[in-house]
């Protein structure tokens, strides 16, 4: 299912739909231009080394080009089912054209739809708490790296979805195919 959105706050038209297999280059450059090298040092990365995505979202101006990606990844958090949402990555030029929060509401939607009783994500506090994160769903967690702990925030998407819930978020999930080594040298 594609959304097309065109509002007040999104002056250009975008659309969100199910990132492909050749979105790879492009999201990748995105990622880069607006997180750096560094992400990929972040504990939330080693939840996401190795793994395929639950769910991934692209958004895409009127020419096609990727302006926006978020992915979930499914974890163990502490004893419960969750998805861990993350990197999500607006091009500069979109920034405040509203692809960030659509991204957000389309991944919260799609994953409530799929039976998902949570998501967790290390992010900023203030944007984030607009979708209903809180800090306080994680206090009983922990990341298998350091983290910011006023960072780190869950919504339930089912009430209820992380009672209980205590100890370190671990990979699950799909995982890559392995790739063999003349392919990785050759790319």
């Amino acid at each position: 299912m594609t959304s097309v959105l065109s509002t007040a706050l999104a002056p250009r038209s975008f659309t969100i739909d199910v990132e492909r297999d050749g979105d790879v280059f492009a999201r990748e450059k995105l990622l880069d231009a607006a997180m750096g090298p560094g992400r990929f040092r972040k504990s939330s990365q080693k939840l996401r080394d190795n793994r395929l995505p639950a769910l991934a979202l692209v958004a895409r101006d009127e020419n096609s080009r990727i302006v926006g990606t978020v992915r979930l990844w499914q974890v163990d958090a502490g004893g419960a089912p969750a998805l861990l949402l993350g990197p999500l990555a607006v091009a500069e030029d979109r920034r405040c054209d509203g692809v960030g929060g659509a991204l957000m509401r389309e991944a919260i939607s799609r994953a409530k739809n799929a039976g998902h009783g949570a998501i967790i994500l290390v992010g900023d506090a203030p944007y984030y708490a607009r979708f209903g994160f809180e800090r306080r769903l994680t206090e009983r967690l922990h990341m298998p790296g350091p983290v910011e702990l006023d960072r780190f925030l869950a919504l339930e998407l089912r009430a209820g979805a992380l009672d209980g819930a205590r100890g370190r978020l671990r990979a699950t999930g799909a995982r890559e195919a392995a790739v063999p080594a003349q392919r990785r040298k050759a790319a």
